[in-house]
């Protein structure tokens, strides 16, 4: 998993083994552009301080990309950059969960175990 720090600079990539019990919902995401939508099942992380969408994911579905002006380095949790590289794009979507609905961006990561992780903000 993934863990987005509070300083925009780094991650921490955690293998899914690491975690005691893991807990997913079901959420719907729309895609902005089309408003097409499709149901997922995401990884609720209390760890991760932001959203992170696989980019296999965001290419089968075809999410519309947005490129970030800066790129996002991805950090292990050995402090090491992640080998995947940077994020260097997000996309918007609406998330649909229980009647809630919110429009927010998802940065997207390559080569990521789950299709969605929820951080906390």
């Amino acid at each position: 998993m993934l863990a987005r720090v509070t300083d925009n600079t780094s991650m921490c990539n955690l293998d899914k083994g690491d975690l005691l019990r893991e807990v997913t919902v079901k959420i719907g995401l729309e895609r902005i552009d089309t408003q097409e939508g499709i149901m997922v099942e995401a990884l609720l992380d209390s760890r991760a301080t932001g959203l992170v969408m696989s980019s296999e994911f965001t290419r089968k579905q075809r999410f519309k990309l947005k490129r970030l002006d800066r790129p996002i380095y991805v950090r292990n949790v050995d402090g090491l950059l992640n080998k995947e590289g940077p994020i260097e794009h997000t996309v918007e979507v609406n998330i649909y969960y229980q009647g809630h609905r919110e429009r927010t961006e998802i940065d997207v990561i390559r080569r990521q175990k789950w299709t969605v992780i929820l951080g906390m903000p």
